[in-house]
């Protein structure tokens, strides 16, 4: 299990070292924005790095949206970052499960997700994150999350567990790993948070595993972490990723990150 962070350095492998991470996450262009991803000035040193690279896309992308202005240049922006993804080798592109507006038919969003696989094909793994609330939304409940995979499965689509937004959706925990797992077969990646808010909030704001501003006993994070058996993500306040990662570390028995000299 390799354990990491999603830095926002400009220069990510440092951003790595200075929090001992063996892996990370950063995002190829502005996440709330919807221009396409330029070459990244450090692929080499990326692609020549030991270190485990994965992308997040930016949190416009709604592949579920009804809205052909949101759902066609999303699917677009997949596109592009999953290609520009490749080019660094990223182990997978991040894309939140999106959402359809009130009164419309979730499962409608479902069947965008299919039509997403069915028009193209990408170069890096997509994984799809469940999301912490808001009405309509496709990765929310475990109830729908079941019914988005029967689409997206045959596709090879991944899965991204989110602490933080499962503990927000009312997901309990402890034996959250076996739960979802029962639904997709496989977890590629954790995003590891702690939670600001209290169980079943919908809200979707991250504290640091350990430190004591989050909600989450850090002992069941690390637990989450080890029974999922994949790459683990902090998307926690900066100041405190190094001491969540030293923390997993020790937690879960792993050994301390060696990405050797910059």
């Amino acid at each position: 299990m390799r354990i990491g962070a999603h830095v926002r350095d400009g220069d990510p492998l440092i951003a790595a070292r200075e929090r001992d991470a063996d892996v990370m996450q950063f995002f190829l262009a502005d996440p709330q924005g919807w221009k396409a991803p330029l070459p990244h000035p450090q692929a080499e040193k990326i692609l020549a790095d030991e270190v485990e690279v994965f992308i997040h896309s930016p949190y416009l992308v709604n592949v579920a949206s009804l809205n052909n202005r949101i759902r066609i240049p999303s699917r677009k922006l997949v596109s592009q970052h999953a290609k520009a993804a490749a080019a660094i080798g990223a182990k997978g592109l991040i894309v939140h499960g999106g959402h359809v507006r009130r009164g419309e038919d979730p499962m409608t969003g479902v069947a965008n997700w299919r039509k997403l696989f069915e028009r193209a094909s990408f170069e890096v793994p997509i994984l799809i994150e469940n999301t912490a609330g808001g009405d309509g939304a496709i990765a929310r409940d475990l109830d729908m999350f079941a019914r988005l995979w029967d689409e997206v499965a045959e596709f090879g689509a991944g899965c991204c567990l989110d602490t933080c937004h499962a503990f927000a959706a009312g997901w309990e925990l402890d034996g959250v790993v076996d739960r979802l797992k029962a639904i997709t077969g496989r977890i590629d990646l954790v995003h590891l948070n702690n939670s600001r808010d209290e169980f079943g909030s919908g809200r979707d704001r991250h504290a640091n595993v350990v430190g004591g501003s989050g909600t989450i006993e850090p002992d069941l994070l690390a637990q989450v972490a080890a029974a999922a058996g994949a790459p683990v993500v902090v998307e926690t306040p900066s100041e405190g990723q190094a001491d969540d990662i030293a923390f997993l570390r020790e937690a879960t028995g792993e050994p301390k990150g060696a990405l050797g000299a910059i």
